[in-house]
């Protein structure tokens, strides 16, 4: 038997970092790769959004669909505290087969309309709204975070992909991605 220990390595430890287009301080648009924390899928149909975000605690929930929801938080894989959940809610650990990546500035809105079927206008798809949807040809989990920031929530084996084609879409505003390690 090997004594060689396993090592874990980020999803986009090697994309590309750096600046790409011609940057434009008006028009920039910063893409972050987001901690690999956790991401908890929770299937509780009975439950209001109200009652999974107190069960959280400190993660950010995402709504997933009707009865479903994602709880994500930078910190590592640590086992939830969702007792208020018990007996009523199905948990799933999809921490490691989901990517979180953070796009933000003045054109982001702009460059996620080259990619996504969304109405991204504020007062259609406001702050803290959520959908799953089609960044080009990849499935996301698109969430705005803030009025010129989303994140992307991607399947672990998308997320150099979806990396690319957002520095392609990216480029004629001027596009900073910043990835640990970089």
């Amino acid at each position: 038997m090997s004594d060689a220990a396993l090592k874990p390595v980020p999803a986009l430890a090697d994309a590309p970092a750096g600046h790409f287009g011609t940057p434009s301080a008006a028009h920039s648009v910063v893409m972050t790769a987001m901690p690999e924390g956790h991401v908890w899928q929770i299937f509780a149909a009975t439950l209001s959004s109200e009652e999974i975000t107190q069960a959280a605690g400190g993660d950010a929930v995402r709504e997933a669909g009707p009865g479903q929801w994602f709880a994500v938080g930078d910190a590592p894989l640590a086992p939830p505290s969702f007792t208020l959940l018990e007996g009523r809610a199905t948990l799933i650990d999809q921490s490691h087969g989901r990517v979180r990546i953070r796009l933000e500035g003045e054109a982001v809105t702009a460059l996620l309309a080259k990619g996504v079927a969304i109405d991204l206008h504020d007062q259609a798809f406001p702050v803290g709204r959520a959908a799953i949807t089609l960044c080009g040809h990849i499935s996301v989990h698109l969430t705005r975070l803030a009025p010129h920031a989303f994140e992307l929530m991607v399947l672990r084996s998308y997320a150099l992909s979806l990396w690319e084609s957002l520095i392609e879409m990216g480029l004629e505003f001027g596009i900073e991605a910043r990835r640990p390690g970089a």
